[in-house]
């Protein structure tokens, strides 16, 4: 398959996404013509076999439907997408400290990779994220970590609110 460049000029941005102008030309055509075919052919055959002309427009028009969907598969199978994915390894990692922070000082934190059952485990390995979480140390200043836990000490000295009774009218 040839390798597309931005510069070459025919690329361009359609919904969001990168397409080949001629491709989207190609699409266009092939959608047309295997849409309008299903909905002629099914048109024909329908028209004698179906008592009432109204019904057999309706399944020529599902059968064109059927056709706009099939159309779809041939162009995606022909034109393969145009995007490029780049992962780039140099970016500064202390923003997934700053992550594993916030997530940490969230009700139940982050708990231990030691009690992830297997699959989880081996998802985190693949996707090279296991490193990161068993090697987490939390970073807290002194002062944040002593407001924290007396926070914590106050909520667990306060009173239970008893429900409300329902008040009568």
């Amino acid at each position: 398959m040839k390798k597309h460049d931005l510069r070459h000029g025919h690329l361009a941005e359609v919904w969001g996404d990168t397409v080949d102008l001629r491709h989207l030309a190609w699409s266009i055509g092939i959608g047309l013509v295997v849409s309008l075919a299903c909905f002629l052919l099914a048109s024909r055959l329908l028209a004698d076999r179906v008592d009432s002309a109204a019904l057999a427009r309706a399944y020529a028009m599902l059968a064109g439907l059927g056709g706009c969907v099939l159309s779809g598969i041939i162009c995606g199978v022909l034109f393969p997408p145009k995007r490029v994915v780049v992962e780039d390894g140099a970016a500064d990692p202390s923003w997934r400290q700053e992550v594993l922070n916030e997530l940490a000082a969230q009700s139940g934190g982050l708990g231990a990779v030691a009690e992830l059952p297997p699959p989880v485990v081996d998802e985190l390995k693949a996707l090279h994220l296991y490193e990161l979480f068993a090697n987490f140390q939390p970073v807290a200043s002194d002062a944040a970590s002593a407001s924290s836990s007396s926070a914590r000490a106050q909520v667990a000295e306060m009173p239970q609110a008893a429900p409300r009774a329902m008040e009568e009218r």
